[in-house]
């Protein structure tokens, strides 16, 4: 880092790209999305550290711990009737085609859908909250620009092992492959 501005103002100044993109897509889109309510939500923790007298160490790890709020918060809509990736899903569905919602909403009647998505929730959580540990464990045993330059690497490394095993689930899963299906009706079929 360098030394006229200390650690700590450095790692509050690599937050502005983010925080300009983030500005960027919502402008564009007129609508807020999940990923820019973590920047946003990362910058301002590192704003709330910093006032508090935050070390350089708290502010590295920021998305870590807000990663790890959203695990904590997978794993608690599991005492929700519908779990957090279900809506996620639905969301996703419904921008796709305009019956895509309730064709959706349907599924969820189906036998084994219900706990398929409590599994992907959970183990969504559980590798989220994983993720944050992984990351803070590595923040205090690196160097600040080791950190900042593998730690990317290594989260959307873990991030990539969870889609895939989710991909790799819904395909296997005969109760879930309907979510396929509903992909498949926007498409013109092949005969």
């Amino acid at each position: 880092m360098d030394a006229r501005f200390g650690d700590t103002v450095a790692l509050i100044a690599s937050a502005v790209p983010p925080l300009l993109w983030s500005g960027y897509e919502l402008a564009k889109a007129k609508r807020v999305d999940a990923v820019s309510s973590l920047v946003v939500a990362g910058i301002l923790f590192t704003l709330l550290a910093t006032a508090l007298g935050g070390s350089p160490r708290l502010i590295q790890v920021r998305d870590a711990l807000v990663t790890g709020a959203v695990g904590v918060l997978f794993l608690a809509t599991l005492a929700l009737k519908k779990p957090i990736i279900f809506y996620l899903a639905r969301a996703a569905s419904a921008r796709r085609t305009p019956e895509g919602e309730a064709e959706f909403e349907a599924l969820w009647e189906k036998p084994g859908v219900p706990d398929g998505f409590r599994l992907m929730t959970a183990v969504w959580g559980v590798g989220l909250i994983f993720q944050t540990g992984v990351m803070i464990w590595l923040a205090y045993i690196w160097t600040i620009p080791r950190y900042l330059l593998l730690s990317p690497f290594i989260g959307y490394g873990i991030l990539g092992l969870l889609l895939g095993w989710n991909l790799w689930y819904v395909a296997r899963r005969k109760a879930l492959g309907a979510l396929v299906g509903v992909r498949a009706r926007s498409k013109p079929r092949d005969r």
